[in-house]
């Protein structure tokens, strides 16, 4: 018979902070891609993830939770890439706890475009203890949207998502692959640096450090098998500067060391990383600023 006729399409993962977008992106993906920390807000870039299985592709567009919160030229460039992304999406993949709707998970439905299927993701089923509680919940969230699929999972699980690839394929329009089979992500092994240090620096310094802290890669060097990376640690005041650099320098190291960790497995090459902290005060408010750090 004809080969099948090859299925490609755009599927967005939207969702308040801290719901699980990322840990979902990485499974679907089968690879780490997006950053996954306990804080809330730490992917802040359109990071696509692509999974490409027998004849279709899906392209993961990963979009920063939608801030409500607050109002600082930060959040509203973050707000602005989250309806950007949603434009020329085929698939919406609206992640909530299972059990759970808050008034947080309210906002961001409202702000998904109703034209386009939208699938309820029911994650972190695992946590449920009582099964039937789920059937009076479900039955009040189909009445909140006309959900095109309704698919609970535990993202940690392999079963739950390869199931859910399976009900995605056939809303994915028949058209030629975007990316070359083995590709993952569209960004480069630079970003990739960035993103892991961040995560690194967000693990490490827990709840102390402001979301207002980014990493900038000032030199990105490969000769042969080996990467060369030296990057800034930017905060807004040296309070913050002392939280990143810890007791004797102790904590930079271990950003600097799991992060290299990391990126050797990522990039399979031997990687030097060389950190610097610096303070910048004000940046998140500042527009210009935000866009030479790459936030567009």
């Amino acid at each position: 018979g004809a080969p099948a006729a090859q299925r490609c399409g755009l599927i967005a993962i939207v969702g308040r902070p801290n719901v699980g977008k990322s840990t979902l992106l990485n499974a679907l993906v089968g690879q780490k891609v997006s950053i996954t920390s306990a804080k809330a807000q730490t992917t802040r870039h359109r990071i696509t993830g692509i999974r490409t299985a027998s004849d279709a592709q899906f392209v993961f567009v990963d979009t920063p939770g939608f801030q409500t919160k607050h109002a600082a030229p930060l959040n509203r460039t973050l707000n602005r890439t989250v309806t950007g992304v949603l434009g020329d999406v085929d698939v919406v993949l609206f992640v909530v706890e299972a059990g759970r709707f808050g008034l947080d998970d309210a906002k961001v439905l409202a702000l998904i475009d109703a034209a386009k299927p939208v699938f309820l993701i029911a994650n972190k089923l695992d946590t449920v203890v009582r099964r039937a509680d789920l059937a009076p919940w479900l039955k009040g969230m189909q009445a909140r949207h006309a959900f095109a699929e309704f698919v609970p999972l535990s993202a940690k699980k392999e079963a739950d998502v390869k199931r859910l690839l399976g009900i995605v394929k056939p809303y994915l329009p028949e058209q030629p692959w975007l990316y070359e089979e083995d590709a993952l992500t569209d960004r480069t092994d630079k970003f990739l640096a960035s993103e892991i240090i961040r995560e690194k620096l967000f693990r490490l310094t827990g709840d102390e450090l402001p979301y207002t802290s980014t990493v900038v890669i000032d030199k990105f060097e490969e000769e042969g098998n080996l990467r060369r990376i030296s990057a800034s640690i930017v905060v807004e005041r040296d309070s913050h500067k002392g939280m990143v650099i810890g007791n004797g320098g102790e904590r930079l190291k271990r950003i600097g060391s799991e992060a290299r960790q990391e990126l050797e497995t990522l990039m399979d090459a031997k990687v030097f990383i060389e950190l610097w902290v610096k303070v910048r005060s004000g940046w998140a408010d500042d527009e210009a600023h935000l866009r030479s750090y790459g936030y567009e």
